[in-house]
């Protein structure tokens, strides 16, 4: 769930509680895109399953990777990553 851009990229499977780390991540709405970098210590990283909104075969299982952040201000944040999120140990 990282590219390479250079000077710590982590990934996902890598990340423990505890870490510090920036995640650049764009959002995209409509035809508006732009991107959000969210720094913060890790304090789970999970892999849920994920119903989608229309009918798919049943043994066909959706996941996403989140990260839950807790912020330099006491603030807690989940990122959903797709395959455009870097991650940065800082």
């Amino acid at each position: 769930m990282s590219t390479a851009m250079g000077g710590n990229v982590v990934e996902f499977g890598q990340l423990k509680p505890g870490d510090h780390v920036e995640l650049v991540h764009r959002v995209t709405v409509g035809v508006r895109s732009w991107t959000v970098n969210v720094r913060g210590r890790v304090l789970w990283t999970e892999r849920r399953a994920q119903g989608l909104h229309f009918a798919r075969t049943p043994d066909e299982t959706t996941y996403c990777d989140l990260i839950v952040l807790e912020r330099p201000d006491g603030e807690r944040t989940t990122v959903c990553l797709d395959e455009f999120t870097r991650i940065h140990r800082v």
